[in-house]
């Protein structure tokens, strides 16, 4: 019986000993910093890439005579996706691993004091056709490329168009995808006021009082990464401009066409503007705006 439960802890003492060694093993993905972007490093699926004018010939830790390359694709945006003066860079990048396959991904080089760090890649597909990276709304980016229907050969030419709006985390430095709604839980973390178009639900008074939209759909809010705004409302086009400082949020200069709409809600719907002092983002995928005073928020999705 001795021995047994000697043997049972000397193996339950090597196996924490194990443990505690991977653990503490040192990684090998640094964040290096390099002055041009096509020598910067990248990650692709847990696997640092680091470019040496644009290419990266790496063979595997398997000891695999395969070489692995990577390579600077291009169409290349110039953004700034972190709000800190400096434009970083987005831009296409191809992986071989010694098959058929040729694996194109999206990467960032975000722009910092010293020089360029690069982003983890976001696998977009195998032998698709890329097309364009366009600046989307606020910190977005939206990646633009044509894919092949489910089911069909790899010979057969891309014909399927996609656009894929994405946001960089630049805490972990991987790319979020900005979904076109919120029918699972939102991380508020990753949403922005120019995510999309937000639609007026209702607006909750404290007294108790709740008035809904009498044509839904109509009241929106669209707002520009230039501070300017427009507003839908159920008679006339009205535009304006915002200013946000930390969640505090001003709307100022309001204009709007001339219409007369009978049992319009339009003036309504503009004063609560005029009256919002902050917002906040929910993760039901809603916008929600405080009135001054503690009036009551108004709530748009």
């Amino acid at each position: 019986m001795k021995k047994i439960l000697l043997f049972l802890a000397v193996t339950v003492l090597l196996l924490i000993l194990v443990l505690l060694a991977l653990k503490n093993e040192p990684s090998d993905i640094q964040q290096v910093i390099v002055t041009d972007y096509k020598d910067a490093t990248y990650v692709i699926d847990g696997t640092p890439a680091t470019l040496v004018d644009g290419v990266s010939e790496k063979i595997p830790k398997t000891n695999s005579p395969v070489l692995v390359t990577t390579r600077y694709f291009g169409n290349q945006l110039f953004k700034d996706i972190n709000d800190d003066g400096r434009d970083d860079v987005i831009f296409f990048l191809t992986q071989e691993t010694g098959g058929s396959g040729s694996f194109f991904y999206v990467v960032a080089a975000v722009n910092t004091d010293d020089g360029y760090i690069g982003s983890e890649a976001l696998f977009l597909g195998d032998r698709i056709a890329p097309q364009t990276i366009e600046s989307g709304i606020g910190n977005q980016i939206v990646v633009n490329y044509t894919e092949r229907a489910a089911g069909e050969p790899m010979t057969t030419s891309p014909s399927i168009g996609v656009s894929r709006r994405l946001i960089l985390d630049v805490r972990s430095m991987q790319f979020t995808e900005v979904a076109a709604d919120f029918e699972r839980e939102a991380d508020v973390n990753y949403m922005a006021l120019g995510m999309k178009t937000w639609v007026w639900q209702k607006t909750e008074f404290d007294d108790g009082r709740i008035i809904f939209p009498t044509r839904e759909g109509v009241f929106t809010l669209l707002f520009a990464d230039d501070h300017l705004m427009e507003v839908g409302t159920d008679c006339n086009n009205v535009g304006g401009e915002y200013t946000v400082e930390n969640n505090k949020i001003t709307f100022t200069n309001l204009r709007s066409t001339l219409m007369y709409c009978e049992d319009s809600q339009e003036a309504e719907f503009l004063e609560m503007l005029k009256d919002t002092k902050s917002f906040h983002f929910t993760t039901n995928g809603e916008l929600f705006f405080d009135l001054k005073d503690n009036n009551g928020t108004v709530v748009l999705h």
